[in-house]
């Protein structure tokens, strides 16, 4: 009896920028669809653009991967550290005559592509060096320079089921022997590719449609080792609200960590994200849970989809209402932290989160909000003058004596204390209620004046009332 292949994916950035929304969809799908499968998730980080590639965006890809939870089984693993297994696979491939030496200088290569074009030809390698692979013809000489080049098929196609865009066809007459090896010694992007998906037992490969055009040319590699071929899933592109390629405006060419610092939720924007191209029915909202036992790649869309800002925010609403308070508190203690508060002073971070959930978009902005929990804000002179008046004095001293006497420092015997002494002094409830705000919070926005009173704590209310008394 035989049982099925353990699925393994992988996630493979180039770090030679941040993680990028569109990156994050990537890792996010292969996450999902081998937690599915109770399979591994591989992190790879393909950094063998050594011009480009830097250590501050190998950080930035491990920094957004913890924060969105996606938690690799394996790695992260780093091409440049495999270099030698790569060379050495390709001295394979030379000895059984399926790749070969090319000695073409840049000039001529120039020369003939330049031809190709204005014969309005497709531009490719011509083979000429392949010659050199039969041992009658002389080699050049062994000090000339060369890059090994794969021996691509002449003839027939690449057929391939492609779980998104079904079946593809390639003809190999289309391609040409790619180098797999530079003059330098370093391998190609195609090439490594090849053979990490191989030695790592790929099973799965998600990535963007970007990459279908390079899908031939790995498949003849793997074909020309005897390896296993993974099944290809080419998820389409994500667009600007504009249809257009993503651009800074729509706030998905930055970091995924920008959206940290924005004051986002992790799971608010993978939630959003795994909808960018794979719907379960009409179902808006996951929790990260149903999206492990729910994803599939049956369900994602050739088309393109369009980034939404809108309704990524209101995702993030909805998670901050009703995610659990100790849960959101984890992040809205690193805003405030931002801010240079010390969270040691001050109410319970889920206190505040509960008052502040209804209207707050964002962390950041509940956390900017938050401020006058755990800092003396002096209202401005203008407020003071407009709100602090010589009438509502008396009221404001009568409400200071009533709290201090207050052994029940909770919503609703405050909430009494505050009618009854507007009533006492023949004011609106709100009339009595803006000027405390503006005492309490140094502004004049606050969640309701009761909770805000409750939370900021009976000793600093009554400080704070006392300065105006």
């Amino acid at each position: 009896m035989t049982t099925a292949k353990e699925v393994r994916t992988r996630f493979a950035p180039s770090p030679t920028g941040y993680l990028h929304v569109g990156s994050a969809r990537t890792a996010l799908y292969s996450y999902l669809y081998a937690r599915k499968h109770k399979g591994i998730f591989i992190l790879r980080i393909e950094d063998t653009d050594l011009e480009r590639s830097t250590q501050e965006s190998v950080q930035a890809i491990l920094d957004g991967m913890e924060w969105l939870g996606l938690n690799y089984d394996e790695g992260p693993f780093y091409q440049t550290h495999r270099f030698d297994r790569y060379k050495a696979v390709a001295q394979e491939l030379l000895a059984q005559k399926k790749a070969y030496k090319c000695y073409c200088s840049k000039e001529r290569l120039e020369e003939l592509r330049n031809q190709q074009m204005a014969n309005k030809a497709k531009p490719r390698y011509d083979g000429l060096c392949r010659k050199f692979m039969n041992l009658s013809e002389k080699s050049p000489a062994e000090n000339t320079p060369f890059v090994i080049r794969f021996l691509n098929p002449d003839d027939g196609e690449v057929i391939f089921d492609d779980a998104v865009h079904g079946k593809t066809v390639f003809r190999n007459n289309e391609l040409d022997d790619l180098i797999i090896i530079r003059s330098d010694g370093s391998p190609t992007y195609n090439f490594t590719v090849v053979v990490d998906d191989w030695e790592m037992k790929i099973t799965h490969v998600i990535r963007g449609d970007d990459h279908l055009n390079n899908t031939p040319r790995q498949i003849n590699i793997l074909k020309a080792l005897g390896a296993d071929i993974p099944v290809y899933a080419h998820i389409p592109m994500i667009l600007g609200s504009d249809g257009k390629k993503l651009s800074k405006r729509d706030g998905t060419t930055v970091s995924v960590m920008q959206y940290k610092e924005e004051g986002y939720l992790p799971h608010a924007l993978l939630n959003y994200l795994v909808r960018l191209g794979w719907s379960h029915g009409d179902q808006e909202i996951f929790t990260l849970q149903e999206m492990e036992s729910l994803f599939n790649l049956d369900h994602i869309n050739k088309a393109a989809a369009s980034f939404n800002t809108s309704k990524l925010i209101w995702l993030n609403q909805h998670f901050i209402k009703t995610d659990a308070l100790s849960d959101t508190a984890r992040e809205f203690g690193w805003h405030l932290s931002k801010l240079g508060i010390d969270l040691s002073t001050g109410p319970l971070l889920t206190d505040i989160i509960d008052i502040q959930k209804e209207r707050a978009k964002t962390l950041k902005e509940m956390a900017e909000r938050s401020v006058f929990f755990y800092r003396d804000i002096q209202p401005p002179e203008a407020l003071i003058q407009k709100h602090i008046t010589e009438n509502i004095k008396p009221a404001i001293k009568d409400l200071h004596g009533e709290l201090e006497k207050l052994d029940d420092f909770s919503d609703e015997p405050i909430h009494a204390i505050l009618n009854s002494i507007a009533e006492k002094h023949g004011l609106k409830l709100g009339d009595l209620a803006q000027p405390v705000r503006v005492i309490l919070t140094g502004g004049t926005v606050s969640p309701p004046l009761q909770s805000t009173i409750r939370v900021l704590g009976k000793i600093p209310v009554i400080q704070k009332l006392s300065k105006f008394v």
